[in-house]
């Protein structure tokens, strides 16, 4: 059994690339398959946060595996009446094979691992989105067939998606510009692991400088779920690094865009960008579904078919 809370889990370099090889053949072997490696398995999808990609990847994967999916919101089981999490951890390890956990502070994800006996698998928390940072991995090396010597570029809010970007670029030594504005920065520890495991991790205020030469331009929302009531003054802090035609025009001439959506067109990405050539994030959303599939097999142990 192993959790998977974030990218580090996988093992190192090594076992994040081996996982994005079983990716790459989840997608270019879909279809009917005779082998199912969850046949019989139960698998809970638990969401405290509303999901699109998120959940519809996880329910098709753990289908398409052979499983059966059960979904549980807050608002539809005792969680939303205040069941403490510790009690949901122990009934559900009793009958599923498997958890993914969408939820608020990664101590909420910790406390499900904690009091669980089966695998928790981290679907999203305020702290980082390691199931996200697979398929944009996945998306990257399936467009420039490589990950290496590759400038990657980080617009908007230091958040949770910015952070698991600090990680991936430790782990694969990569280099990464975070362009965002003071009192906007990832945590310090993010950084701290990633430059200490040889990522080249740099912060950089001005947008422009940030994006200059960039293979890979990622951004998300200005204002994510639970932020809604600071929306209008993290618009004006961080309309500057807005990605538009203008501003995507200082990256490689092959850039390519990615976005986890939803998407706020107009705010943090315009329509133009997220619509043109350069964009990547309906390759980016599909690849959510092939890389849920290769992190439950690893989480349960289970090999590919």
């Amino acid at each position: 059994m192993k959790h998977f809370q974030n990218l580090a889990d996988l093992g190192g370099a090594s076992g994040l690339l081996d996982l994005l090889d079983i990716s790459d053949r989840m997608k270019d072997e879909r279809g009917p398959r005779s082998a199912q490696p969850l046949l019989g398995k139960q698998v809970a999808l638990v969401f405290e946060k509303a999901s699109t990609r998120t959940r519809l990847s996880l329910e098709i994967a753990v289908r398409e595996l052979g499983g059966h999916p059960v979904v549980l919101t807050s608002s539809g089981s005792q969680m939303g009446r205040g069941e403490p999490l510790k009690d949901t951890a122990r009934v559900l390890s009793r009958m599923v094979h498997a958890i993914t956990f969408r939820t608020a502070d990664e101590s909420r994800f910790r406390e499900m691992a904690e009091y669980s006996s089966v695998p928790v698998l981290n679907a999203l928390t305020d702290q980082s989105h390691p199931m996200q940072l697979c398929a944009d991995l996945m998306t990257v090396r399936r467009r420039f067939g490589r990950l290496q010597d590759l400038t990657y570029c980080w617009l908007g809010d230091g958040n949770n998606m910015a952070q698991s970007w600090i990680e991936a670029a430790g782990i694969l030594g990569l280099t990464l510009r975070v362009a965002c504005p003071e009192g906007y920065d990832p945590g310090a520890s993010w950084l701290e692991a990633a430059r200490a495991r040889g990522g080249r991790v740099e912060i950089v205020r001005d947008p422009v400088e940030a994006i200059s030469g960039a293979h890979v331009v990622s951004t998300d929302v200005f204002a994510s779920m639970g932020q809604e009531a600071e929306s209008a003054r993290r618009l004006e802090a961080l309309r500057a690094y807005s990605l538009n035609k203008s501003l995507l025009s200082h990256a490689a001439g092959e850039a390519m865009v990615l976005h986890c959506l939803p998407a706020h067109r107009g705010e943090e990405i315009s329509e133009e960008v997220l619509e043109g050539s350069a964009s990547a994030v309906w390759d980016q959303a599909e690849a959510r579904l092939h890389t849920s599939k290769a992190l439950l097999l690893f989480s349960l142990g289970l090999r590919a078919a």
